[in-house]
């Protein structure tokens, strides 16, 4: 009897555990995934394991862990492996591969991070119910099936999120907040995302002090939407979360300050101020 109940105890280990090989083979299996590159304007990087090297037009990023880096006054559109979605990445941003697979029943699985900087997407409807496409920040998952929208990740990793059609729903700290079409919403490290708001894609920079500090020094504090990002004299800024900031940065030469505005969406603004 003791023999009996023994060899039902491994058989019933044993079906657990294929049983539990293929419910997770389900979601590893590997057919040809990747992102293209499809356009290149200026510094854009393609790193593996190996090696860093300049991404051309045609070059597949692919593997778990590669990434793709635009350096400043760059930028590239990317295509999904199947065409039904692109993206278009800014400046100063850092895309890397998460997750690429295929299901054994033909879904696909692409999950990425963006650390910092802007990324647009633009994808068609996924028809199977299986596929999915989820960007992660710092402070937290979007997941689409089919949509327009963007996300713009500062360096402290507050995230902007803007949806231009369909809908997209954005989780962080357990909770989900639904944006839909002509919505934005921001998310803050360690916070819930805020209730959605009316799309602006506005860039207007509302400049409230501008002044010499000495030392070769000048003083800058300002205002923006909460989910843009700002460029100060070729680096990113961190706003609060009313979209104000407060900095001191090396006055150049011409006593000329560069900032650039940059929505969710990837509309950009530049602005040349002059220190008095």
């Amino acid at each position: 009897m003791k023999r009996h109940w023994l060899l039902l105890s491994i058989f019933f280990v044993v079906a657990l555990t294929i049983s539990q090989v293929l419910a997770q083979d389900r979601l590893q299996v590997r057919v040809n995934r990747f992102l293209e590159v499809r356009s290149v304007s200026g510094d854009v990087t393609y790193q593996n394991k190996q090696s860093s090297q300049p991404a051309r037009i045609g070059t597949k990023i692919q593997n778990v862990g590669d990434r793709i880096s635009i350096g400043k006054r760059s930028s590239t559109m990317l295509a999904l492996d199947t065409n039904i979605g692109f993206l278009q990445v800014a400046e100063n941003t850092k895309l890397q591969i998460q997750k690429m697979q295929t299901t054994n029943n033909g879904g696909r699985i692409t999950h990425l991070q963006v650390k910092g900087g802007q990324v647009r997407i633009k994808l068609r409807p996924f028809t199977h119910r299986d596929s999915s496409l989820e960007i992660e920040t710092p402070a937290g998952i979007t997941g689409v099936r089919g949509t327009e929208f963007g996300v713009s990740v500062q360096p402290s990793g507050k995230t902007g999120v803007a949806t231009l059609t369909g809908s997209v729903a954005t989780s962080a700290q357990g909770q989900t907040v639904y944006i839909n079409k002509g919505f934005q919403s921001i998310v803050i490290p360690g916070e819930p995302p805020s209730p959605p708001m009316p799309l602006r894609n506005d860039t207007r920079l509302d400049v409230r002090f501008l002044a010499d500090q000495g030392n070769q020094q000048v003083r800058i504090a300002g205002k923006i939407d909460p989910v843009n990002l700002v460029i100060l004299g070729n680096q990113p800024l961190t706003t609060d979360k009313n979209g104000t900031f407060d900095t001191v940065v090396p006055l150049p030469a011409n006593r000329r300050i560069a900032v650039t505005v940059t929505t969710p969406l990837g509309k950009k603004q530049d602005y040349e101020l002059a220190v008095p």
